[in-house]
């Protein structure tokens, strides 16, 4: 472990691949768990009951949810293939399916639930397989937006569970019960340093529970009556292969509802990655995509067990900038003590019995800081006019349909009241500007070519034509052709040790923008590094002894205005803005 693990200046004390100590594993797992453990019950708790299932059922469905819910959380810590993302990635049962869930119980019983939430599931790791298709739909500013949505579409039910206490106690129970919590929280995670930090959130918690202990509150009857080891009766009679009219009016909702929990997965496995590194660099699309074909495998796994879908929840970035910690292993310790308490009731009970007001208080925190890691995520994009617009009308709007302020009787017909969750109005309505503001692009050129040296000819001539069909002279030409020139040696180097996998395709966009040109290299992906990264490396390393590659990196610093690389399995896609020189006349940049 490098000294730099300790130092006080450093944000990150672990990093995905770093080993935990065995007890730090635990205690930070047990915190995420029972986020996962308490809204995997409570979603399903209310899916089946307003569905009117049996006793039976509803005891196998909560168990077999909570099985799945760890075992995908295990998934995505660990890297197998094209699945999992190798981070810490909590999944649990999320909102957004509620209310179709609900229709397809009440409209096909059980086994239509299960074939339903199979099919999205499928979809889900189809939209995995082709996310390069939709870079430009779901950007960082639609992601950002919904990571801001997720604590608005919870603030309900997380506001009402602080005054969750039994009748006849104290009316400042629940207050002081709350308040205690919150500070207990903050103050330790201001105040400490070193290990304690990265307990802050469990002294909390306990805090909190002493006092309602104090109160009365903590019910004890519940976990003593609990038997410590067992198994539910199955009561899932398996899935329905009917597809009559039912099935065809229900799975629109579903394949909507599980392309907003792919972009929710992917913003929450964007935020986790950001924050799990103590020098920031690109995103790594690759385990974006492992993420959301993980979310998907999951919930065809709920849907053949007879469970309600899942998604990945955005608590490890949370808890990640606020102790330190974003190795794997704690999202391993979260997953594996899921499973084990499935077959634990009298854990669940003990964790169940921890009182509204507590709980509440640490979802507040944890709220606030992926509300704040949103704000950051559409920040470092970069803000202009159209991003600000598209953020602030989809989080207004996603707030108003969640208060069901905007008319809220036609909304709540729509699609079985799927627009009544703000999270999933707010990133449709993002995702439509976005698509608004895309269609009123100029019509980028295009050039296809094969990716060696022989193509630089060809680069060169096309980014003239480009040059003089919008009036450029010939600085802005140099500039183009030298932006080219390097991006296209540098790809063809990364390459270099694959050049006995066959011949790769490039195909290169190019548009006029405001001040300048967007140029877009797509290829198939690679093994070299992240050409952003090593980009954004360069003025930390030395100014001598460097080696020619770097010099080409170096002189596409200069002359490139940004630069963005983003890896995909099958794609891999370079994206660099070239601003015209000063000296060109204004009417010429518009």
């Amino acid at each position: 472990m490098s000294s730099d693990k300790h130092g006080a200046l450093s944000g990150i004390l672990y990093e995905p691949d770093d080993r935990l100590p065995l007890p730090v594993s635990l205690g930070l797992g047990l915190q995420l768990m029972i986020v996962a453990l308490s809204m995997t019950i409570l979603l399903s708790m209310v899916v089946f009951r307003a569905g009117g299932v049996s006793e039976a059922y509803l005891v196998w469905a909560v168990f077999a949810a909570i099985v799945v819910t760890g075992a995908t959380t295990i998934a995505q810590s660990m890297r197998m293939g094209r699945f999992g993302m190798g981070h810490t990635l909590l999944m649990g049962s999320t909102g957004t399916f509620v209310a179709v869930c609900i229709d397809a119980l009440n409209s096909g019983g059980a086994g239509m639930l299960g074939i339903l939430v199979l099919f999205a599931g499928l979809t889900q790791v189809v939209i995995s397989q082709k996310l390069s298709l939709f870079r430009k739909i779901l950007t960082p500013t639609v992601s950002g937006t919904v990571l801001m949505l997720i604590p608005i579409s919870v603030m309900s039910p997380m506001f009402n569970l602080l005054g969750d206490v039994p009748t006849g106690r104290s009316s400042l129970a629940a207050p002081v019960i709350a308040f205690v919590t919150v500070t207990a929280i903050c103050g330790a995670y201001l105040l400490s340093r070193g290990m304690l930090r990265l307990w802050a959130s469990v002294l909390g918690v306990i805090a909190g529970t002493v006092i309602a202990a104090v109160y009365g509150i903590y019910d004890v009857s519940r976990v003593m009556e609990a038997p410590w080891v067992g198994l539910p009766e199955l009561g899932w009679s398996g899935l329905s292969l009917h597809f009559g009219p039912a099935f065809w009016g229900l799975l629109p909702g579903f394949i909507l509802a599980a392309t907003i929990s792919s972009i929710r997965t992917m913003s929450s496995a964007v935020a986790v990655h950001r924050v799990s590194w103590r020098k920031p660099g690109a995103v790594d699309y690759r385990l974006v995509q492992g993420a959301v074909a993980t979310d998907g495998a999951g919930n065809m796994l709920a849907g053949i067990a007879g469970a309600i879908p899942g998604t990945a929840y955005s608590m490890a970035a949370s808890l990640a900038q606020l102790t330190g910690v974003a190795s794997r292993y704690m999202g391993i310790a979260a997953g594996a003590l899921l499973v084990a308490l499935a077959f634990l009731p009298k854990v669940i009970a003990l964790v169940l019995a921890i009182p509204g007001p507590v709980f509440a208080a640490y979802l507040i925190v944890m709220m606030a800081m992926l509300f704040m890691i949103g704000v950051q995520m559409i920040v470092l994009d970069g803000l202009d006019y159209q991003k600000s617009l598209i953020a602030g009308v989809s989080f207004w709007i996603g707030l108003g349909f969640q208060n069901q302020l905007i008319f809220p009787d036609l909304v709540s017909e729509f699609a079985g009241g799927l627009l009544n969750n703000g999270m999933t109005a707010g990133g449709i309505v993002a995702i439509l500007m976005t698509l608004l503001m895309k269609m009123t692009e100029s019509r980028p050129r295009r050039l296809t070519a094969e990716l060696n040296p022989a193509a630089l000819t060809r680069l060169m001539t096309f980014f003239d034509e480009f040059a003089d069909h919008h009036g450029w002279g010939q600085r802005m030409k140099n500039r183009l052709c030298a932006v080219g020139e390097e991006v296209l040696i540098t790809l063809i180097d990364q390459y270099e040790a694959d050049r006995d996998t066959g011949m790769r395709r490039l195909l290169v966009l190019v548009r006029k923008v405001s001040g300048g040109a967007v140029l877009e290299f797509i290829s198939t992906t690679g093994k070299g590094e992240n050409l952003q990264d090593q980009v954004a490396l360069l003025s930390e390393q030395a100014e001598e002894g460097f080696l020619e590659k770097e010099i080409s990196l170096r002189l596409l610093r200069h002359l490139a205005a940004s630069v963005r690389h983003q890896q995909y399995h099958g794609a891999d896609i370079m994206t660099v803005r070239v601003d015209l020189p000063k000296s060109i006349p204004h009417t010429q940049q518009n």
